[in-house]
């Protein structure tokens, strides 16, 4: 199947072709059409996937081909996303697949100065790709309008809300034409996202590119069990033994992401970081140089566990298991990507076994523990499962009553062959 097939124009087309994208992905041969018919969609598929195309390239068209002066102000089409570095990719991909066309796109976030964004917006934008908090500051200020939406995308939409981002989304709704496209696109679909898509999609269509809340088949995913303590020298010591090229490494905390950015420096390995303490262009600036192999190991919280497209990333290890299990398919889904191979592993200790039973519950498998030797763990992890059970074992007797019971046992022999002679 080619993307022509899909009733894409001559000129996104030979874009894509140069952009090296041969044949769409599963989601991008269902979502594609059904968004060119003018369908509200409802999709679920895998992270490095493609869902980015399946929406931007569909929209790009339908906008080129309705043609029309954008006003003053004015946007389009809109799309919501979670953080900043999601909405950097999303634009990013946009533009290089509207390349040619006669439309302006921009994005829009927090933590940089309004005043640029409110100026380009004055021209009107045809796309605009926005996190929520900044996008209603736009609009408090009148420097966005809304009357012209014909379309809306909320991606990863299950992460905004895991942000808080509820009562900004309902706020922007109901500043939104009620007659437009709604689309929802997301790697994972909670219950509250359900209900979501309930109120917002009219007769959508739906699509399960791949099952839900499952990881890439092509990643080799393992735990090795470890000390809390241990952890920055374990991550040292398989960084070593793998000898992965780079590292997407994923800390809880943003004091302990400095700390091990600080310690991999003192060993002598290039290292940078990505945290809400840091300013948007010095994130932006440490994802840009890790794209570019300047620098082996990449350390995050979740603000990156989402939004980085990186290609040809060989691991991803998680320092610190997430809180939330869904974030573990999205750090997962950094590595394998567009059918490449990788590998995700998590150092876990015993107080995480909670965490580690909701994600073997979530992604429905048992994940393989793999003890590295001289760093076995004072204190077990308990064996979970992938129903999200902590597997206890039974408890051994006390030595005192298992010396009773055996005693016991030893007279009632006694007496049974006294009874027998």
């Amino acid at each position: 199947m080619s993307f022509a097939s899909l009733g894409l124009i001559d000129q996104i087309a030979r874009t894509l072709a140069s952009l090296s994208y041969e044949h769409p992905t599963p989601v991008q041969a269902q979502a594609i059409p059904a968004v060119l018919a003018g369908r509200d969609v409802m999709a679920a598929a895998q992270t490095g996937t493609g869902k980015t195309a399946g929406f931007a390239v569909p929209l790009l068209q339908r906008l080129t081909m309705d043609g029309g002066q954008v006003g003053a102000n004015s946007v389009r089409a809109l799309v919501l996303v979670p953080t900043r570095e999601l909405a950097e990719q999303v634009h990013e991909s946009a533009k290089a697949y509207g390349a040619g066309l006669p439309l302006r796109t921009m994005v829009a976030y927090g933590g940089v100065s309004i005043n640029p964004q409110m100026m380009r917006l004055r021209k009107g934008v045809d796309l605009l790709v926005a996190t929520p908090g900044r996008l209603l500051d736009l609009q408090r200020q009148n420097a966005v309008r809304f009357n012209a939406v014909q379309a809306l995308v909320l991606d990863e939409a299950d992460r905004m809300l895991d942000l808080g981002f509820s009562r900004d989304i309902d706020a922007l709704l109901a500043l939104l034409p009620k007659k437009r496209q709604t689309l929802l696109f997301s790697a994972t679909f909670s219950d509250p996202i359900r209900a979501l898509a309930d109120k917002l999609l009219v007769d959508p269509v739906r699509i399960e590119a791949s099952p839900a809340n499952t990881t890439v088949k092509a990643i080799r995913q393992w735990i090795v069990p470890v000390d809390k303590k241990r952890k920055p020298e374990l991550f040292l010591h398989l960084l070593k033994q793998h000898g992965w090229s780079q590292v997407l490494a994923f800390v809880k905390t943003r004091k302990g992401v400095d700390a091990l950015v600080e310690l991999l420096e003192q060993k002598g390995i290039s290292a940078d970081s990505i945290h809400g303490d840091k300013p948007q262009p010095a994130r932006l600036r440490a994802f840009e140089r890790f794209k570019a192999g300047e620098v082996r190991v990449l350390v995050a919280t979740d603000v990156a566990a989402r939004g980085l497209d990186i290609d040809d990333l060989p691991a991803v290890v998680n320092i610190d298991l997430p809180i939330v299990a869904e974030d573990y398919v999205h750090r997962s889904g950094r590595t394998g990507r567009a059918g490449a191979s990788g590998e995700a592993v998590s150092l876990v200790c015993a107080d995480e076994v909670q965490q580690l039973a909701a994600i073997e519950m979530l992604t429905k498998q048992t994940l393989q523990r793999e003890e590295e030797p001289g760093f076995e763990p004072e204190h077990r992890v308990p064996q979970t499962n992938a129903g999200g059970q902590i597997v206890k074992k039974p408890k051994k007797p006390k030595k005192g009553k298992a010396e009773r019971d055996a005693r016991g046992d030893a007279k009632v022999v006694q007496e049974d062959v006294r009874f027998r002679r």
